[in-house]
């Protein structure tokens, strides 16, 4: 929740007067719901978040860093499979920056 937390200071910080960041808002805050773990520790997926993620069967809990990201397993092996082949691309661009520290957003 603090992640969350954090993040909504930023976005709160954009200015409403221009039409690209409320359009930002608007998407990014989409389908936002609070759900709390059950009794045997279980997560229940709101049906209108499995439908628009297209989850079918297997999932994928995957950790990217500090957020917690659940995929359709067949999906996310598609994205990740597209991705491999610009990686090493990727990485240098983001990560091979002189002054990282400042530039990471």
């Amino acid at each position: 929740m603090k992640e969350w937390e954090d993040l909504m200071v930023k976005v709160n910080k954009l200015n409403r007067f221009k039409k690209k960041n409320n359009d930002f808002i608007r998407r990014f805050t989409a389908g936002v719901k609070m759900v709390e773990v059950d009794a045997a520790g279980r997560l229940l997926i709101p049906k209108d978040l499995v439908a628009f993620s297209g989850i079918t069967k297997e999932i994928v809990v995957s950790a990217s860093v500090n957020i917690i990201e659940i995929w359709d397993k067949e999906k996310y092996e598609k994205v990740i499979d597209d991705a491999a082949v610009d990686f090493a691309e990727l990485a240098e661009e983001v990560m091979g920056q002189d002054n990282i520290d400042d530039e990471l957003s």
